[in-house]
């Protein structure tokens, strides 16, 4: 069954397209990896999803509702959890604090019971040595592991991550892969922009790559990177 479809989604600004009739759709448990070329709509893409912008045109559909309506915190609390791809803490409340303001706000969970997420997100994400510790003072990798965390404790069905890995070392996103692969056992499903490529390919079912806001290609990762398309388009290789 289909977690999220996108119908035909279209979005400018002024004459540029950034957006063209996208459509797509995720399974519930699938993770889906987006590639594409700086400034070729990917964010945008999530901005539609996560209601941060309108579509012009076209649907978004989550658990079979159109949702184009609902504004980015309804989306979040009817389970569409988001990073951003610059991290966007509290930087003045602590991590601690930081998760329970989420599962209140973002899960709609009682005082007591956001507690309790917070401490399991903090475990889970390795961040319990951080908990009392402002979000502001924390590492680059402890900020993208407390975006992540953050996400999670809304406890979203969908989890939209933004080029997470983006900025880290080879062992720190190897960490992250490993999260991230616990979290899709768990059976969140998960829509991942990256550019380290790698660590997308050792996570995502199938990619879908666009380019100027059109789809290029959409299947199986590795038949997807050997697409000579894909290989010249996105990283600039002929053959």
């Amino acid at each position: 069954m289909a977690l999220l479809v996108l119908d035909a989604v279209s979005k400018s600004y002024g004459a540029l397209k950034v957006t063209d009739g996208i459509s797509l759709s995720v399974a519930e448990g699938e993770t889906l990896g987006i590639l594409g070329p700086n400034g070729a709509g990917k964010t945008t893409l999530f901005n539609l999803i996560s209601g941060d912008v309108r579509a012009d045109a076209g649907h978004v559909r989550y658990e079979g509702r159109d949702v184009g309506a609902l504004k980015p915190h309804q989306r979040c609390q009817a389970g569409i959890g988001r990073s951003y791809q610059v991290p966007q803490p509290f930087g003045n409340l602590t991590v601690f604090e930081n998760l329970v303001t989420a599962a209140c706000f973002g899960g709609r969970q009682a005082e007591r019971d956001a507690w309790a997420t917070a401490h399991d997100v903090l475990r889970q994400t390795g961040l319990l040595p951080q908990a009392n510790k402002p979000a502001g003072s924390l590492t680059l990798l402890n900020r993208k592991r407390l975006e992540l965390a953050r996400a999670l404790a809304t406890r979203p069905r969908l989890l939209l991550l933004d080029e997470i890995a983006g900025g880290l070392t080879e062992h720190e996103a190897g960490e992250l892969v490993d999260e991230l692969r616990r979290i899709k056992a768990g059976g969140v499903t998960m829509i991942w922009i990256e550019h380290v490529v790698h660590a997308l390919l050792s996570i995502a079912d199938r990619l879908f790559v666009i380019n100027f806001g059109q789809k290029l290609a959409e299947g199986e990762p590795r038949a997807v990177m050997d697409d000579p398309e894909v290989r010249r388009v996105y990283m600039g290789m002929e053959g």
